[in-house]
């Protein structure tokens, strides 16, 4: 009996046990409060939306794009060259010693301003043999004054009267010699071998390639000096064989440089090469280039594009803003803040840097860089 009244209290304390336990997991759940399933946000194709904020914003470059000339082929290669029209090469033309240095690189000298003292004992021959032949032909004028005097009164035979007149004639020939040598050295008669080195034409020294104690000579490898207008400039294109039909003299040129990426040059095709580089297959262009701000510098690299005629114009955006998706390519286009837009686009011209393309408007922001990643993100949201 006592054994059957344990197992019932037993049986009973588990079946309050269960109930309480019951009852509070009934009541927990009562409180809990009741979740309800939001309807999955809907995404337009070809939008991409980020919160503000987002750490993905951070990876992205984005800036306006403006409508730029539209060349005729992608842009080539250049470098900025003096225009050797207004460009001028100065060596000595005589050896000497370098005494004095009159000029310096970033001068402005007139046309026979003096460059360079230099003591020459050339220029000191030469000036001998000046007076020397001047002398000689004096002396041989009046020996041919008294022969004609003499033959007029038949004193000498016709023979020694034409001897005396040749040998006048020799010494006139002698003189001339001397003083168009003088001539040359663009010197007096008085400097006692002292020749001072002129400028020939009026411009810059863009270089200088001489110190005092310096023995000069002609044959020099280098010139002394290099005199130009800086203003006047040329550039130096290489283009190849396929994009040669396009250009001509007249045509009008862009010039772009890494000195100043944001800036156009205007240029002009003077030239155009007749004969192809046979190692290369390209044919060197020459264009002109007004440089009134001293900007560009001569030995410049440079991106040359040939414009097309009627002042056609193209919205020009980097490379890294390009995405290629199949068949077609597409830029990004800011809408709004953290909200891109994937537009198909067509490329007119392909550079190695940018591009010109159609399908996006001057002034629209796109993304130059991480296009890619918002590629991704819109292929995300397509799946």
């Amino acid at each position: 009996m006592k054994t059957s009244a344990k197992i019932l209290s037993a049986i009973g304390i588990a079946a309050v046990s269960v109930a309480v336990v019951a009852g509070a997991r009934q009541l927990a759940a009562s409180q809990e409060p009741v979740k309800t399933e939001m309807p999955a946000a809907r995404r337009t194709p070809g939008i991409v939306q980020f919160a503000p904020g987002a750490a993905e914003l951070s990876a992205l470059r984005i800036a306006p794009v403006s409508e730029a000339p539209l060349p005729v082929a992608e842009p080539v290669n250049g470098r900025i060259a003096y225009d050797e029209n207004v460009t001028a090469r100065v060596s000595s033309p005589i050896p000497g010693r370098v005494v004095g240095v009159r000029a310096e690189i970033g001068d402005r000298v007139s046309r026979n301003a003096v460059l360079l003292d230099i003591d020459s004992p050339e220029l000191a021959n030469a000036e001998a043999d000046w007076r020397k032949g001047q002398a000689d032909e004096l002396r041989k004028k009046l020996a041919l004054e008294r022969a004609r005097s003499l033959l007029e009164h038949e004193v000498i035979a016709r023979k020694d009267y034409e001897s005396a007149q040749a040998d006048y004639l020799q010494a006139v020939a002698e003189t001339r010699r001397a003083a168009l040598r003088m001539k040359n050295l663009n010197a007096a008669g008085n400097e006692n071998g002292k020749f001072g080195l002129k400028a020939p034409i009026a411009g810059v020294v863009a270089d200088k390639q001489v110190n005092p104690g310096l023995e000069v000579r002609p044959d020099l490898q280098n010139p002394l000096f290099v005199i130009t207008d800086i203003g006047r400039l040329w550039v130096l294109a290489d283009v190849p064989e396929r994009s040669i039909g396009g250009i001509r003299p007249g045509q009008a040129v862009s010039i772009e440089t890494d000195a100043y990426p944001n800036e156009r040059f205007a240029a002009t095709v003077e030239r155009v090469g007749l004969a192809l580089d046979p190692a290369t297959r390209r044919v060197q262009v020459r264009c002109s280039v007004k440089n009134p701000e001293h900007k560009l510098k001569p030995e410049m690299f440079a991106r040359v594009s040939f414009l097309a005629d009627g002042r056609k114009t193209g919205v020009q955006v980097p490379n890294t803003g390009l995405v290629a998706d199949g068949l077609h390519s597409y830029v990004f286009v800011e809408k709004q803040p953290g909200t891109f837009e994937k537009r198909a686009v067509t490329v007119t011209v392909r550079g190695s840097d940018s591009s010109f393309i159609e399908g996006v408007s001057g002034g629209e922001r796109v993304v130059t860089e991480g296009a890619l990643l918002l590629n991704s993100e819109a292929a995300g949201d397509a799946q």
